[in-house]
């Protein structure tokens, strides 16, 4: 009998509810200190997973869990460039 394989979950640093690896957006600090969002989910460095909407995004930034989560402060231009990101993944 085959075992089923089991999915990799993580934690939403918004909503902090867990979710498949596959329906979260990864967010990294690079090791040479830049943060972008990962669309392959293979770049090396720290990250930290969100929710594809648009509240589990406020929530990470208004409690700067997103900051706390990747152990750097983020400047507001990246910030609004990860947001523009999101946004132009259709997130809700």
């Amino acid at each position: 009998m085959i075992k089923p394989r089991k999915l990799p979950q993580r934690m939403c640093v918004g909503c902090r509810e867990m979710r498949n690896k596959k329906e979260l957006i990864r967010v990294v600090k690079t090791p040479t200190g830049l943060v972008e969002l990962d669309t392959t989910g293979k770049k090396p460095g720290r990250g930290a997973y969100l929710c594809p909407e648009q509240k589990c995004f406020n929530l990470a930034l208004k409690g700067k869990r997103l900051q706390k989560a990747l152990q750097h402060e983020i400047a507001e231009d990246i910030l609004d460039n990860i947001l523009g990101q999101l946004q132009e993944k259709n997130i809700p």
